[in-house]
């Protein structure tokens, strides 16, 4: 059995001490799990799934929680702490994860979070960070087809709009004419593939492509009118700042929703806006 350094592993407990419990690491003998960490009622023979990374003497150790960032993954860390070789972000766990300023695009600042890639370095074994992400995101071409949900981590503004990591392996980009709701660099989403290009680049979108947004959008609607006594003073002609205000989608996915409601008898057209058709209200 081979330990997996920097992602989850599962163990057994193989000796209970007075400061926790020595776990099977196989070829890299016992690995301790810390008092603060060994679940209830937990005993040897008992297999934990732990998290296994470097303690401050750079002996494996394991924990039961949950880091922000496994090696092999991107996330958007905040800087704890920086010396003379680099900074060091937190990552949820006791010992901050280091990059080097080798590492660094721009010199990290203390309170500041940046988009980062975790690996092993080869030469010391250590769990260590990157701010350079292009390296280490795929050149080959994505198998994606369009329309085909994914997730999505914000990277970084650009002329076009931004660029975001696609499950954790390829670089897309969302247009800025495309985006109706508020980005920043760092935030987890849903996102649906617009299409791969030839050349291999691929072109992202935040709302379902066809029918499908424009139903799903139709329901929160209906849901939104019902929330506000079964009448609103939002119509077709209300601003198109004023809909992505509230809603977060454009003006035309907006009409296309009032269209859908109304073909299937669900709301009533008025001068002032629009109502429910229920004996409700």
């Amino acid at each position: 059995m081979s330990i997996e350094l920097g992602k989850f592993n599962t163990l057994k407990v193989v000796k209970e001490v007075d400061f926790g419990m020595y776990l099977d690491g196989g070829e890299e003998g016992e690995i301790l799990l810390p008092s603060r960490y060994v679940p209830e009622n937990c005993e040897p023979g008992d297999e934990l799934k732990v998290f296994i990374y470097l303690d401050n003497e750079e002996r494996l150790v394991a924990t039961t929680l949950t880091p922000l960032v496994q090696v092999g993954q991107f996330a958007c860390l905040e800087v704890a702490w920086i010396n003379q070789y680099g900074a060091f972000l937190n990552w949820g766990l006791m010992k901050d994860i280091f990059v080097p300023f080798s590492e660094q695009k721009m010199k990290m600042q203390v309170g500041r979070s940046y988009v980062i890639h975790a690996h092993l370095d080869e030469e010391s074994y250590r769990i260590v960070a990157s701010a350079k992400v292009d390296r280490y995101l795929s050149k080959e071409k994505a198998p994606y087809e369009a329309g085909q949900e994914v997730n999505i981590l914000i990277w970084q503004k650009t002329d076009l709009g931004f660029k975001a990591i696609i499950e954790n392996e390829y670089s897309g980009l969302l247009y800025d004419s495309e985006i109706f709701q508020s980005l920043r660099t760092g935030m987890q989403l849903k996102a649906y593939i617009k299409q791969v290009r030839e050349d291999g680049k691929i072109d992202l979108m935040l709302q379902k492509p066809g029918q499908g947004k424009v139903e799903d959008f139709a329901t929160t609607l209906l849901e939104y009118i019902r929330e506000h006594g079964g009448r609103t003073e939002l119509n077709d002609k209300s601003p198109a700042e004023e809909i992505y205000a509230i809603f977060g989608v454009s003006k035309k996915t907006f009409k296309k929703a009032v269209g859908d409601l109304y073909k299937k008898h669900l709301i009533l057209l008025e001068k002032e806006g629009m109502k429910v058709v229920t004996n409700d209200y």
